[in-house]
């Protein structure tokens, strides 16, 4: 399996972080799928924490690219795999306690929100651990 890489272009550079603006891809425009990988063809802002900043200018094009291949399913499990379980174990949860089929639903809905709340208070430990690299594209 090969790394998960992106054409981005340098917008600024922050100390040991270079703030890069992915650009889009021409290739997820026709894609049916686009909207379940995150990757909607829209422009992303991603800083790389790198001690070669230095060797970086405003628009620079450069390329991104995850450390390491299994950081790429860490992510889709931390951020789709689990959401889902949580969403079914509350919704049959519920149901198997007799609840009505709305209140079961909103349960489950509410459960979800707060689920994605704790990982956006505890993002700066995926942050660490979901790393990027970076370098200049020739």
């Amino acid at each position: 399996m090969g790394n998960i890489q992106h054409d981005a272009v340098v917008e600024r550079i922050e100390g040991d972080k270079v703030i890069v603006r992915v650009e889009k891809r021409g290739a997820c425009a026709g894609c049916h799928a686009k909207g379940i990988c995150g990757e909607s063809g829209s422009e992303r802002i991603i800083e790389v924490r790198t001690p070669y900043a230095s060797e970086f200018k405003t628009g620079d094009k450069v390329v991104v690219a995850l450390l390491k291949p299994s950081m790429g399913m860490t992510s889709v499990v931390w951020g789709y795999l689990l959401p889902l379980i949580v969403l079914v174990a509350i919704l049959f949860g519920c149901k198997s306690l007799g609840v009505e089929d709305g209140p079961s639903a909103l349960a489950s809905i509410v459960a979800v929100a707060l689920y994605y709340v704790g990982i956006y208070f505890t993002r700066k430990i995926f942050e660490r651990k979901i790393e990027f690299t970076i370098f200049k594209e020739f």
